[in-house]
């Protein structure tokens, strides 16, 4: 059942809307895969906050006219599944992911920041980490020196504490036979 003009227009709306915020949008072709897997597909890309969505591909061309996604046209042909992501690598990474288990997904072309990517550079762009980890590994690096100051100043005290832990007894032992 197609849709009317109405729902088109509704249709280049929400997407038009998620493209004006996005970094990245992947395209990859879905022939042959089951109903079952790309309902994974979905739930997994929910989870990363990527938007997924089946076009038809004159409606996609619409959403994307005017935008750094422009040149992205060219590759809309054939049964094509969007991956579009705020994150300069989810949608890379749900597709690229999905891809290594079922080989019926084949990417086909990708976009980042306006620049046209081919399916190496979207399997390239996928194993970059993800923001949070490399937010993660900085915070890591940022910490090592402080941790390692810490642990030098617990060392020293250690050390100075067992020195002074025996004058402090015989202090305490001399005082004794005195109060006595």
């Amino acid at each position: 059942m197609g849709l009317n003009l109405n729902d088109k227009k509704a249709v280049v709306a929400e997407v038009s809307a998620k493209v004006a915020t996005a970094q990245t949008i992947v395209v990859a072709e879905y022939r042959g895969i089951q109903v079952g897997h790309l309902t994974q597909l979905r739930a997994k890309a929910r989870t990363q906050g990527v938007y997924l969505r089946v076009l038809k591909n004159t409606l996609a061309r619409k959403s994307v006219e005017g935008t750094q996604f422009a040149n992205l046209a060219d590759s809309m042909v054939g049964p094509l599944i969007y991956s579009i992501s705020d994150d300069a690598v989810a949608a890379a990474k749900v597709i690229a992911d999905f891809a290594k288990t079922n080989d019926k997904l084949v990417i086909t072309a990708g976009n980042y920041a306006g620049k046209q990517l081919d399916k190496a550079a979207v399997v390239a762009l996928a194993s970059i980490p993800s923001r949070e980890v490399l937010i993660a590994q900085i915070l890591g690096l940022m910490l090592t020196p402080v941790s390692s100051f810490a642990r030098g100043l617990a060392a020293l005290a250690a050390k100075k504490g067992e020195g002074a832990a025996p004058a402090e007894e015989t202090a305490a032992a001399e005082e004794a036979p005195a109060a006595a």
